[in-house]
């Protein structure tokens, strides 16, 4: 008995509703599948299906049987699918949305190369910071950069990490004073990104494992990393800030990264896409594309 073949007829009678619509859907004989289905039973010791002369319903057994059987024709499937795909050149429009400073700044600045390795396919970028439902607003993939994320009923890869670097200008720090520990922070002007959690209640960690949490405050706030760089390099005030938008910055001297012996829990960065069966070859690359992207810049850029 073909084991595999078996268990499609079995799923398609099911699925199908009877015998001779499984066998249509399938195109074979009416004799065929219903051989299939016997052996099956024959084979597990079990009836699968009461019949009747015009209509089957499952036993107990072979629900469960059913439940088991479809799981692993979709992973055959699935399988299948996976490696034929590499054989399948990306095509067609990928609509991605990223969180704004992101896009701007670190997306923008690898997003060309990935479209010079993939000339059939088009982008359609869109860069935002409100909560954004992927598959209502028909986005392939999302980029999220987070700390950790909630449970999700999309597919989630882990790309890469960034650290968190307060930074100030030199100006602001002849005025203000360097901050030497955390709890200094408290003193200073600090300026805040209003969608973080517990964003004036930064926790450090020192060297030498011990946590600090402090309790910050200052007159602004803002909902884009940008605007908070641009109020920084203005003298403002001080700002905790990814890694990708200031170190350019902090390398021209014109910020200046304070309270360095003491780390932050990074921010993640992540891919999203709705857990279609199969994922088509236009996102497979791009999330691919990503994640050796940063697995090749690891430790350049405050990755990890």
């Amino acid at each position: 008995m073909d084991q595999l073949a078996a268990m499609k007829a079995f799923c398609a009678v099911v699925e199908a509703g009877g015998f001779t619509a499984a066998a249509e859907a399938m195109d074979v004989s009416h004799t065929v599948v219903s051989r299939h289905v016997k052996q099956l039973e024959a084979s597990l010791g079990v009836q699968l299906l009461n019949r009747t002369t015009r209509r089957f319903a499952l036993t107990q057994a072979g629900q469960t049987y059913y439940e088991h059987s479809r799981q692993i024709l979709d992973q055959v499937e699935a399988a299948a699918l996976l490696v034929a795909q590499h054989q399948v050149e990306p095509t067609g429009l990928l609509r991605i949305n990223a969180p704004m400073s992101f896009g701007l700044e670190e997306l923008a600045q690898w997003l060309p190369d990935f479209l010079d390795a993939h000339a059939r396919v088009k982008v359609d970028l869109v860069c935002n910071d409100r909560f954004v439902d992927l598959i209502e607003e028909g986005f392939d993939v999302g980029l999220r950069l987070a700390y950790s994320l909630s449970d999700s009923t999309l597919i989630v890869k882990r790309l890469a990490s960034f650290e968190e670097w307060w930074v100030a200008a030199p100006a602001y720090i002849q005025r203000h004073g360097t901050p030497v520990v955390p709890a200094d922070l408290a003193a200073h002007e600090c300026l805040n990104y209003s969608l973080a959690g517990k964003a004036g209640q930064p926790s450090f960690t020192a060297e030498d494992g011990s946590v600090h949490t402090v309790d910050v405050g200052g007159r602004l706030q803002a909902n884009s990393g940008i605007v908070l760089r641009a109020a920084a390099l203005a003298g403002t005030g001080i700002a905790a800030s990814p890694v990708f938008l200031v170190r350019e910055h902090v390398a021209r001297g014109e910020l200046v990264r304070v309270l360095p012996d003491f780390r932050q829990q990074p921010l993640k960065l992540y891919a999203l896409y709705p857990q279609n069966r199969h994922l088509s070859p236009k996102v497979r690359a791009f999330v691919d594309f990503a994640a050796a992207r940063y697995l090749s810049s690891s430790g350049q850029d405050g990755n990890d």
